[in-house]
């Protein structure tokens, strides 16, 4: 979807409804962070941890982190117009 094309209200209610979504599940994911971080050290985690799920969880981080990067920077070219 391009910003220029004309959205159906319809196409406009599920991305909010996602977007909102994606907003619980990400908190939900962060408190999970929080309590691993205040319960384990960082060595305890890289010690003992699977690390094929440690991997998995950096790649799924680092998809997160590009992905809020291009909103960020999409919000800051709206804000500065």
């Amino acid at each position: 979807m391009f910003a220029d094309e004309v959205k159906k209200p319809t196409e406009v209610a599920r991305l909010i409804a996602d977007l909102r979504n994606a907003k619980v599940e990400l908190l939900s994911a962060q408190c999970a962070v929080d309590r691993l971080r205040l319960q384990y050290s960082i060595s305890d985690i890289v010690s003992f941890g699977e690390r094929q799920t440690l991997e998995r969880a950096l790649a799924s981080t680092r998809a997160l982190s590009r992905f809020f990067r291009e909103i960020e920077s999409q919000l800051n070219l709206q804000e500065n117009k």
